[in-house]
């Protein structure tokens, strides 16, 4: 499947980006050492692209379906401070975080990979996957991306929300001196 092209009229209103953790901010793989502790693999391109993003004034959450220290270490390090582990309901997980943020759904994008995040999608206003997401979720989102989960795919979602809501010079062109198609945008 070819990736359609980025939302931008959805894109333009979004306040806050909900992340999946495993298959969209790290690549899916979980490593258990002897004793029991876990371990992910995280892109620290994907970390700038959140640092941008919230620089852009959009809030960043973490909403998953498992519990882990390790999330805790790698939201701080970003500043995320909305987050929700051991969350089955995604659904409600979602509504929570919007109203601790004090935003609609509609004002939410979220970026899932797998069917447990189908209904928590459902009620954002932008929907976002990985492009190895799983099929039923590339199929029914506005967007993927061309990159993995935790292999830039979070980096270009982010890339394109600072596009579309017209802050691309300030966030990414004055600083850094790359335009748009710099970085692989029209």
């Amino acid at each position: 499947m070819t990736p359609p092209p980025f939302p931008m009229a959805q894109a333009a209103d979004i306040a806050m980006l909900v992340l999946d953790v495993d298959g969209v901010l790290t690549d899916g793989r979980i490593t258990l050492d002897n004793h029991g502790v876990e371990s992910k693999h995280f892109n620290v391109r994907d970390g700038h692209g959140i640092k941008l993003l919230q620089r852009a004034g959009v809030q960043v959450a973490i909403l998953t379906g498992r519990d882990s220290e390790v999330v805790n270490t790698r939201a701080a390090e970003l500043g995320i401070t909305h987050i929700v582990q051991g969350c089955w309901d995604k659904a409600e997980g979602i509504r929570a975080l919007a109203e601790q943020a004090g935003i609609t759904l509609r004002q939410c994008a979220m970026m899932g990979d797998d069917i447990v995040d189908l209904p928590a999608m459902r009620l954002c206003g932008l929907t976002l996957a990985p492009s190895d997401a799983h099929v039923a979720v590339r199929r029914g989102v506005d967007w993927y991306s061309r990159h993995r989960g935790g292999r830039g795919a979070v980096r270009q979602a982010c890339e394109g929300i600072i596009l579309a809501r017209g802050q691309w010079r300030r966030i990414i062109a004055e600083p850094y001196g790359v335009t748009p198609e710099g970085c692989g945008w029209g």
